[in-house]
């Protein structure tokens, strides 16, 4: 059964509700012996770094992620969770998952008037195929509430990226691991066929 991790980050319940829509059998669960008896994981969120990173410990999840990652079950990272599997994080200083290589930072726009956070629809431009992606082009739009961006070390864990100001990852991933920065919750059938996608990855 695919599980959805709760750790206080605000949208366990829409993601469920668009699985719900796929008729994907789900739960919702903060137990780790749950988390890692799963065929999938989806890893969400949204907030702050380091108040997120500080309930998974607090959990014991940090390690029941990691472990899952390990034992190769396949995990969807969205938004908070697609930032907190790096290394560090420039929101609160935060030493995060270190599960990729890299830094996630905050945008920086003195001079050209763009708003921070970056929020609503944007277009993706895609990088690379992955099974996670099948059925989605560049131009494929979704839905984005944001002020920090991944920046892997490896480019080619990079797997999709969008511009607002600059251009960014907003789809990286390695084996077992795929997240994606925008919500695919609140993405209609874009963010649908890609939660579909998800469930069908056999890594």
């Amino acid at each position: 059964m695919l599980t959805i991790i709760d750790y206080k980050a605000g949208n366990q319940t829409s993601v469920q509700r668009a699985l719900n829509y796929l008729g994907i059998e789900n739960r919702i669960s903060s137990d780790p012996k749950v988390i890692l008896n799963s065929d999938h994981i989806i890893f969400p969120g949204v907030g702050h770094a380091s108040a997120s990173m500080e309930v998974l410990k607090e959990r014991g999840l940090d390690f029941a992620i990691t472990d899952a990652f390990q034992q190769g079950i396949p995990i969807l990272g969205i938004c908070i969770g697609s930032q907190i599997i790096l290394t560090h994080s420039e929101e609160g200083d935060t030493p995060c998952l270190d599960l990729i290589s890299g830094d996630v930072k905050r945008f920086q726009f003195p001079n050209n008037g763009l708003k921070i956070p970056h929020m609503g629809w944007n277009e993706i431009n895609l990088r690379k195929a992955h099974p996670v992606l099948d059925g989605l082009t560049s131009g494929s739009e979704f839905y984005f509430v944001h002020s920090y961006y991944t920046a892997p070390v490896d480019p080619q864990q990079v797997f999709a990226t969008c511009t607002y100001g600059i251009t960014f990852p907003v789809a990286i991933g390695v084996k077992n691991l795929f997240a994606v920065q925008f919500h695919t919750e609140k993405s209609g059938r874009t963010g649908l066929k890609l939660l579909e996608n998800f469930n069908r990855w056999i890594p």
